[in-house]
């Protein structure tokens, strides 16, 4: 009699297991190549495998659901991206660029950038109030010209010493962490995850040149008188011209730092050392400021991507060098598109121990 009983007591347990596949019924029923489908062996198996947890725990109701829904939905029918996929990406890159402006060593890097400005004025101001014809002679004349001296004087060497730090520890500082492969078993893809990394920089580049600019304002406007500027072409323009042309400038400067991000990227995904990363991309720049200095080498001086920086003196003319500063901008597509490629030739291929 009670192993009657027992017998009849295993039919009425199936219900119970009932909502437990119902529950897993989506992730099954994926269709094919879905990143977070159980059954296509993809990153949510790796997930599952890797961290221990209940199959499909992580993508059902954990973070991986959001990236599954939003950043995976348009790969899965092929259609436009839905308005959820947008709004994670942006939340995506927030939250990058929140790690990149919270890092204790960005943000000394950014004081620094910010420190430099006020210390050309100071120097200046202690000088001499001689005015001449260099940007850094009219400075004492004209406080907005502290801002064109600023560019001249870190362009070379100090913003593009920030900026590889930033983007070249964009990968390799992930890979050296240890948090790279976790980023990568979410279903968000490679190509795109890399997309990302890049848009932080360029973040990053217009940060840090729109803050140069601002700190030199402010600079310029306390140590010096300010009024209407006199370009380096002879012609006098108006305060609020000016100001435009500095804007200008700053757009300009973040393309060309923009352009060594791409190539500190592509060498950051050459290496899991940080360190290698950033010093193999300053060590192309002072290569290619070397290379620029020789007379000689002058065939060669139009592919470096340091020749183009300085192009940004075409808004101190009137009219403003378009023909020179489109070139520069040109060559900066060009290096973010040939190391860009690289990039992701690299990314989307490489296995990743670390």
């Amino acid at each position: 009699m009670s192993r009657h009983e027992t017998g009849t007591a295993a039919p009425e347990a199936r219900p119970v297991a009932r909502p437990v596949v119902e529950e897993r019924a989506p992730l099954d029923e994926a269709a094919p190549g879905t990143p977070g489908g159980a059954s296509d062996g993809g990153p949510g198996m790796a997930l599952d495998d890797g961290l221990g947890t209940e199959p499909g725990t992580a993508l059902d109701g954990g973070p991986g659901d959001g990236l599954s829904g939003g950043l995976g939905g348009a790969s899965e029918t092929g259609a436009a991206p839905r308005p959820s996929s947008v709004r994670h990406v942006a939340r995506l890159l927030a939250s990058e660029a929140g790690l990149t402006f919270r890092r204790p060593r960005n943000l000394a890097m950014l004081g620094v950038l910010a420190v430099v400005p006020v210390l050309i004025g100071v120097a200046v101001r202690l000088a001499s109030d001689d005015t001449g014809g260099s940007i850094v002679g009219q400075i004492a004349g004209n406080g907005l010209m502290l801002t064109f001296a600023a560019f001249a004087i870190m362009l070379p060497i100090v913003l593009p010493l920030t900026v590889a730090v930033v983007a070249g520890d964009a990968v390799a500082g992930e890979a050296a962490q240890g948090t790279l492969r976790y980023l990568l078993v979410a279903p968000v893809g490679r190509a795109r995850l890399l997309a990302l990394k890049y848009a932080n920089v360029v973040v990053f580049c217009l940060a840090a040149c729109a803050l140069v600019a601002l700190s030199a304002l402010a600079a310029g406007l306390v140590l010096f008188p300010a009024g209407p500027v006199t370009l380096l072409s002879g012609t006098t323009v108006s305060a609020s011209a000016a100001l435009l042309r500095i804007g200008v400038v700053v757009l300009y400067a973040a393309a060309g730092m923009a352009a060594l991000g791409a190539v500190a990227l592509a060498v950051s995904t050459l290496t899991e050392a940080p360190i290698g990363a950033v010093a193999a991309s300053v060590v192309t720049v002072v290569v290619s400021q070397v290379l620029s200095a020789v007379p000689q080498l002058a065939a060669v001086r139009p592919f470096l991507l340091t020749t183009w920086w300085g192009a940004f003196d075409g808004a101190l003319r009137a009219p403003m060098d378009v023909d020179r500063m489109g070139q520069g901008l040109l060559a900066f597509a060009a290096y973010v598109l040939v190391f860009g490629s690289v990039a992701w030739a690299r990314f989307t291929s490489k296995d990743v121990t670390a």
